[in-house]
């Protein structure tokens, strides 16, 4: 029987294989069979099924269509969540970079339409954006540098962030400590260093899933893609991640998710986005608001219910972060 790493190892998903050498093998970068499995990305799997739908061309080049209209170069993150942008951020969490010419002209379409005036700033998608531009390793006329520093600028005075107008954060805007810990230790300033230790206070606070008078269901299901999603494996990535695994506080959400690891090492993929319980009302996350034009479509990689690669490769990363044996 194979063991979870083996299962990860497989090459049908070179994705997958990379990072797990990488991650949780840390086998350096210039390994050759890192850099063979890098190579092997493009050419089969998710980022490669992904990468076959993109538009050529010289203007809508970097983008994905609906439908066959080509308004998707307009509307960049529309229809949600099989647009341009969430298909990037896909990409980029895949391991692709700014190398790949298809991902440079994304990178650079993105870079104008979101990074390129402060004003026009959107809390959720300047973070979701410039995290991935760190990980693809592009940055322009220091946008990126620009985008973290207004990231700070916008914290709340409790350490957390909002998407839409609020005095005070929530745990649903967990896309600025994301964008920080994407930044490597030694490029971090002062300001930012401050801001993400209020930022983890934010969350180890509250337990990672305290706020508001009930449980909310979906923070407790694991999923892949997120989106603009949260849930207490997002947290858990992100918080261990930036050091903070060994604080008391992580207790709770790390006792979930061993528990709900399976007898054979895995986890599965709980649910879709967007997950939103029936029995609450309509919210501005739900899947078709009355302003939303477009239906939102779930865009998964694996199947729900099922053990995913995804999810047991993060949950590994965290467990490994925290120094539990997996």
């Amino acid at each position: 029987m194979k063991t979870p790493i083996d299962w990860l190892l497989e090459s049908n998903q070179p994705a997958i294989r990379y990072r797990t050498l990488l991650d949780v093998l840390e086998r350096p970068s210039s390994d050759g069979e890192v850099r063979r499995t890098f190579a092997q990305i493009t050419q089969r799997g998710w980022a490669a099924e992904i990468l076959k739908e993109q538009l050529p061309g010289f203007r809508v080049g970097g983008t994905w269509q609906y439908q066959g209209y080509w308004h998707n170069y307009v509307l960049l993150n529309r229809p949600k969540y099989i647009a341009t942008v969430w298909k990037f951020l896909v990409l980029t969490d895949l391991g692709l970079t700014a190398k790949k010419n298809q991902v440079m002209k994304t990178c650079k379409l993105l870079s104008d339409r979101y990074l390129k005036r402060e004003k026009n700033y959107h809390l959720c998608m300047t973070a979701n954006i410039t995290r991935a531009f760190l990980q693809a390793g592009f940055d322009e006329n220091n946008r990126v540098r620009n985008a973290l520093n207004w990231l700070v600028d916008v914290q709340k005075d409790d350490g957390g962030w909002h998407c839409f107008e609020s005095s005070r954060g929530t745990l649903d805007c967990w896309e600025p400590l994301s964008a920080f810990a994407a930044l490597p230790k030694n490029q971090r300033s002062r300001r930012i260093t401050k801001s993400i230790e209020r930022g983890a206070e934010f969350y180890l606070k509250r337990k990672l899933f305290r706020e508001g008078v009930r449980i909310y269901p979906p923070w407790f299901r694991f999923h892949y893609p997120v989106h603009y999603y949260y849930d207490l494996l997002v947290g858990l990535e992100v918080l261990s991640s930036l050091g903070y695994g060994k604080d008391p506080r992580m207790k709770f959400a790390l006792a979930l998710l061993q528990k709900k690891k399976r007898a054979d090492g895995r986890w599965l993929l709980d649910a879709a986005n967007p997950d939103i319980p029936r029995n609450l009302p309509e919210t501005i996350y739900s899947s078709s608001p009355p302003f939303e034009p477009f239906p939102a479509i779930p865009f998964v990689l694996e199947r729900v219910g099922k053990p995913s690669k995804s999810i047991t490769l993060r949950s590994i990363k965290v467990l490994k972060n925290v120094e539990i044996a997996v």
